[in-house]
């Protein structure tokens, strides 16, 4: 029998509807996961504990398909999963609605000011004028990254006549290429970041390219903090190069809270809450895999199949 090493979280989403010909072990602790590694060809070793997770990963030996509710898996040992044939599927669109609707909500959050609204609330104190008078209705967005999140990020902003350019390796009329956006920066409003944390994209945010944008220009962060260089992003909001920042990622994770962004009036911080601003992660996930562990028993592809070389 194929022995697959699941999380006694997922149990009864899972147990219900999983072959007859699958061995399931199920693990509480990353000690129980470590432990059962070894046996397993199919193993889900989705735990809070990164350190615990790769610990069962390098573990898992004779490991063939491994699955995550994680989109992004690069903190993972990718080049022991390229060595040993691993297939991988993450958790590539399980997130993608809610953060897709926090990034709506991070800019109408900023273009109304409604932070001092609510700040306002606390004190009980009835303001006379809107603290935020921008409109996104005929502002211009750049959306870097447009895989599953852009993809929903950019028709829900096009619905408040928000005018969205993506960048994409290939072109029409609404879109750049890599080569072509750095240059078109003072074009925008909004620069929306939502691309794959991997070496070509790390730090591709800088000084030069906070230096070409808008005074008034702000940035949302969905992807990792990482790809935005944050010494001259501190810098860049400090110094009001820019108009603001709303950063559901930083460098590292969690802010210290000594970290100068925090006291930062221009600067939103959602502590990388977007893609846990829902109800169904879970049940998504467990439905995917539920399909594709029967997939998989037949000798069918799995899905969404991540490219350990891209890291993505």
């Amino acid at each position: 029998m194929t022995i697959a090493a699941l999380s006694a979280l997922a149990r009864p989403l899972l147990e219900p509807h999983l072959p007859d010909a699958l061995d399931v072990r199920w693990f509480m602790t990353p000690e129980e996961a470590i432990k059962i590694a070894p046996k397993a060809e199919i193993g889900w070793f989705d735990m809070h504990d990164q350190a615990a997770m790769i610990e069962a990963i390098r573990a898992a030996e004779n490991l063939k398909w491994l699955n995550s509710i994680f989109a992004g898996l690069d903190f993972l040992p990718l080049d022991v999963l390229l060595e040993r044939d691993v297939t991988v599927t993450n958790g590539t669109g399980i997130n993608a609605i809610t953060i897709a609707e926090y990034v709506v909500m991070g800019m109408l959050n900023i273009a109304k000011g409604y932070r001092d609204v609510m700040r306002a609330q606390e004190r009980r104190a009835w303001l006379q004028d809107s603290p935020g008078k921008r409109e996104l209705s005929g502002s211009k967005a750049l959306l870097l990254g447009y895989g599953a999140i852009g993809k929903l990020v950019k028709p829900r902003l096009e619905a408040f006549d928000v005018d969205v350019t993506v960048v994409r390796r290939s072109t029409g009329h609404d879109t750049l290429n890599p080569d072509q956006w750095r240059s078109k920066l003072s074009d925008f409003d909004w620069v929306i970041v939502a691309v794959p944390a991997t070496a070509e994209t790390d730090g591709m945010i800088g000084q030069a390219e906070l230096a070409s944008m808008k005074s008034n220009c702000v940035i949302v962060n969905v992807a990792r903090g990482t790809v935005i260089d944050q010494p001259a992003l501190l810098e860049a909001l400090t110094s009001k190069q820019i108009g603001g920042a709303f950063l559901d990622v930083t460098t590292p994770e969690p802010l210290p809270a000594e970290h100068p962004l925090w006291s930062l009036e221009n600067v939103h911080i959602s502590m990388h809450l977007s893609g846990k601003a829902q109800d169904k992660m879970l049940i998504r996930s467990t439905e995917r895999f539920i399909k594709n562990i029967h997939r998989y028993l037949a000798s069918e592809p799995v899905e969404p199949r991540m490219d350990l070389t891209q890291g993505y």
